[in-house]
């Protein structure tokens, strides 16, 4: 293929990071939120906004799956008695989440920990949408999944060692029946042990969604790289064009908490009937 332009993109805001003591929170008055022990008391204190490390907190629990995805976490009111703050700085911590599409409120029922088997999550990290018409997911064809060893740039980029175990996937996702993106995906083989063909083959749903339930990675923040190519032979007749035909190349790096890179993915995108999408605040 023959190279163009690159535009990076982050798609997604990036998490913040916890706290070095995550079981304080220093408070202006001096008191510790959440604070367990004397010893707790005398810690350095950290300098970000309160809600911004009630936010922290909020993040490691939902790392260490304490509230899984899809399930309600417990209320403001529940969690600024947990770490001893007022409501409203909980709620300034659950906006940010919710703004990052961590958590999702919910009218009359509570916050719940985001998941990708929302229908308003699924689109979250597919960018294509039609020249026409409204968006819907694509079908799948799964052309082949392989472990093999790690080559140096696709252990750069998922930080890991050149030569560990990944699993590749290479897929053909079609609109309408039309084959409109070329897939190539690098998970970590320590994560993902036992994803197969035949089970990508069953599942019905968003590939992201089967990563959540099944290897619980939670896919939360993508950086992307897109440039324009043309089709090589094996490429264009995978997806049925002409060889040279103008496509997209978007290279993504997405990320679960604590910014681990956990797939690498290189689409092929034909635009004939699609344009890529991201609306940017």
């Amino acid at each position: 293929m023959v190279g163009g332009f690159v535009v990076k993109l982050q798609s997604m805001n990036s998490i913040i990071s916890t706290a070095n003591n995550p079981t304080v929170v220093p408070t202006a008055s001096g008191a510790g939120v959440g604070a367990s022990s004397a010893s707790s008391l005398n810690a350095s204190p950290t300098f970000s906004p309160l809600y911004q490390q009630i936010k922290a907190l909020i993040t490691q629990s939902l790392q260490s799956g304490e509230w899984k995805p899809g399930e309600l976490i417990p209320s403001e009111m529940e969690l600024a008695s947990r770490f001893k703050v007022s409501q409203g700085t909980v709620r300034k911590a659950i906006d940010e989440l919710s703004a990052e599409n961590l958590v999702v409120r919910r009218q009359g029922k509570g916050t719940f920990v985001a998941t990708h088997h929302e229908a308003r999550s699924q689109f979250r990290f597919l960018r294509l949408a039609p020249d026409e018409g409204v968006p819907h997911y694509p079908e799948n064809r799964i052309i082949e999944v392989k472990r093999m060893r790690a080559p140096a740039e696709v252990a750069r980029l998922l930080d890991i060692k050149s030569g560990d175990s990944v699993v590749f996937i290479r897929r053909v996702q079609s609109f309408s029946g039309v084959p409109t993106i070329l897939d190539d995906l690098w998970l970590p083989g320590s994560i993902f042990k036992g994803l197969t063909v035949e089970r990508l083959n069953e599942y019905k749903g968003p590939m992201y969604g089967l990563f959540e339930t099944e290897f619980g990675t939670h896919m939360i923040r993508a950086s992307e790289q897109i440039r324009a190519v043309c089709a090589d032979e094996a490429v264009a007749s995978l997806l049925g064009v002409g060889v040279g035909m103008p496509l997209l190349n978007v290279e993504r790096v997405s990320f679960t908490y604590g910014d681990k890179p956990v797939e690498l993915r290189r689409g092929l995108y034909l635009t004939l009937n699609h344009h890529y999408r991201n609306e940017l605040s």
